[in-house]
């Protein structure tokens, strides 16, 4: 199993354990602070391991499947706003900031995205599908599972 399949078998306990996370959200000057915690330690670590494989395939520009609307934006100007990363004994911190500020705004409203998935779990994360045009984006095949899981790595 790939990558891909890791990151959706993360994503997926994520969702249905959404009420086990605590995130709080802070405009900052250029972007947001992220602190996303959970006192329960195995999914600390999925939280922790989540953040960090999200920060490499942007690193690397492999981009993942779209379960957000905000989401492909951020991969397509990766390299145009920062990212600091620190992890916590219960989870994680993320600070990213921009100079522009149209990038400012979609780094703010991707954590809005998230935040309500981390609230609601899978309805919203349904509903980002959907506004992404269904399960499948490009290179998605026939069905839910194409290469690269629901939303894995392209």
């Amino acid at each position: 199993m790939g990558a891909g399949h890791v990151d959706m078998s993360r994503y997926m306990e994520m969702f249905m354990r959404h009420s086990e996370i605590n995130r709080v959200v802070d405009d900052i000057p250029g972007g947001v602070r992220t602190t996303t915690q959970s006192t329960s330690p195995d999914l600390t670590a999925q939280l922790q391991a989540h953040v960090s494989s999200m920060y490499s395939h942007l690193d690397q520009g492999t981009e993942v499947m779209c379960m957000s609307s905000s989401l492909p934006t951020l991969f397509r100007h990766a390299n145009g706003y920062r990212r600091q990363l620190t992890i916590t004994p219960t989870g994680v911190i993320a600070e990213e900031t921009a100079d522009d500020p149209a990038l400012t705004e979609t780094i703010r409203a991707h954590a809005r995205e998230v935040s309500g998935f981390v609230n609601e779990g899978m309805p919203a994360m349904m509903r980002g599908m959907m506004g992404c045009g269904g399960m499948m984006g490009p290179g998605m095949g026939g069905g839910m599972m194409g290469p690269g899981g629901m939303m894995g790595p392209r």
